[in-house]
C-alpha cells in the first residue's frame, strides 16, 4: 500500500458542490492529483462539539447542515460507505476518550468537496469530530497520533478555511466589495509560511493571536488544518493546489502534504 498524502481543503460555501466555478474546478483538478485511498478520514469544521467522536455507521447519512440554499443542494446525497474498522482503528490511535456514534454522518464540510474529489462515492468515509474544549496544541497532537494511517492507505483530510470571518465576508458580499482586506492577506501569508516550514507549533500559536481571532472569530474552520499539519511529515513536499479568496476575505487555500 502506497503512503497516502495528507490534505487540508478550504471548502467555502456549500454552493461549491453544485456551482460550476473556479473553486469546484479546483477541487476536480485536486482529485486527479490524489492516489487511490483505501478509505478517507475527514476532520470537518462542521462537527465542532464538546467531545471526540467518530462516525461508526455502515452507511453514514448525508447531513444538510445549512439553511437558505436552493432545493437542489438539499437533495444532494453522498452515499459513501462508512467503516467501523477504520473508526475503531482511529479510536485506538487517539485513545479511549474517543467514542463511536450514530448521531452524526457526513456534513457538508466533507461531502461538498468529496463530491468533486471522489464523485463516485466509492471509498469508505469516516468523520472525526473536533472537540472545541481543547486548545490548539491538542488538536495538533491528535493529528500527529493519526500519522500511522497514512501507511495503511487512509487519506486524512481536514476541511475548513484558512480565514473564516463570515460577518466580514457576508458584509463585503452585500456591499459588492471584492478587495481582500490586509488582515486576511497577512494571516493567510503567515499561515502559509508556517505550513511551508512544517512548523505545526507556529500554526497552533497563530490561532491565539489577535490576527487569528480576527480571521477566525470561532476556531472551528482553522482547527482542521492543525490535524493535517500534525499528520504530515517534515519530509513531505508541500503544495497549494487551490488558492485565492472568496467573498473578499474567505481564504480558499488548500494544502497537499506529500
Amino acid at each position: 500500500m502506497n503512503r497516502m498524502p495528507v490534505l487540508f481543503i478550504g471548502h467555502g460555501s456549500p454552493m461549491n458542490a453544485i456551482d460550476d466555478n473556479v473553486w469546484s474546478a479546483g477541487f476536480k483538478k485536486l482529485g486527479k492529483l490524489l492516489p487511490e485511498p483505501k478509505a478517507i478520514l475527514s476532520i470537518s469544521a462542521h462537527w465542532y462539539v464538546a467531545g471526540t467522536f467518530l462516525t461508526g455507521e455502515e452507511h453514514p447519512r448525508t447531513i444538510h447542515d445549512f439553511g437558505g440554499f436552493p432545493r437542489e443542494l438539499f437533495e444532494m446525497q453522498y452515499p459513501a460507505a462508512g467503516s467501523a474498522e477504520l473508526a475503531k482503528r482511529v479510536q485506538k490511535l487517539i485513545g479511549e476518550g474517543a467514542a463511536l456514534t450514530s448521531e452524526w454522518g457526513l456534513d457538508h464540510g466533507t461531502w461538498s468537496v468529496l463530491h468533486h474529489l471522489r464523485p463516485k462515492a466509492d471509498v469508505p468515509v469516516v468523520q472525526l469530530s473536533i472537540d472545541g474544549r481543547l486548545p490548539p496544541a491538542a488538536h495538533l497532537a491528535l493529528g500527529q497520533a493519526l500519522q500511522p494511517l497514512r501507511e495503511e492507505g487512509v487519506l486524512i483530510m481536514g476541511s475548513g478555511n484558512l480565514t473564516h470571518n463570515l460577518r466580514h465576508a457576508f458584509g463585503s458580499y452585500q456591499r459588492g466589495e471584492a478587495a481582500t482586506p490586509a488582515w486576511a492577506k497577512s494571516f493567510d501569508a503567515d499561515a502559509t509560511k508556517a505550513i511551508e516550514q512544517h512548523d505545526g507549533p507556529a500554526l497552533a500559536r497563530l490561532a491565539q493571536t489577535d490576527a487569528g481571532r480576527l480571521s477566525h472569530p470561532t476556531p472551528d474552520h482553522y482547527y482542521p488544518l492543525l490535524y493535517a499539519s500534525g499528520a504530515a511529515d517534515p519530509k513531505d513536499k508541500v503544495s497549494f493546489p487551490v488558492t485565492g479568496f472568496d467573498m473578499s476575505s474567505l481564504s480558499m487555500r488548500s494544502v497537499l502534504y506529500g
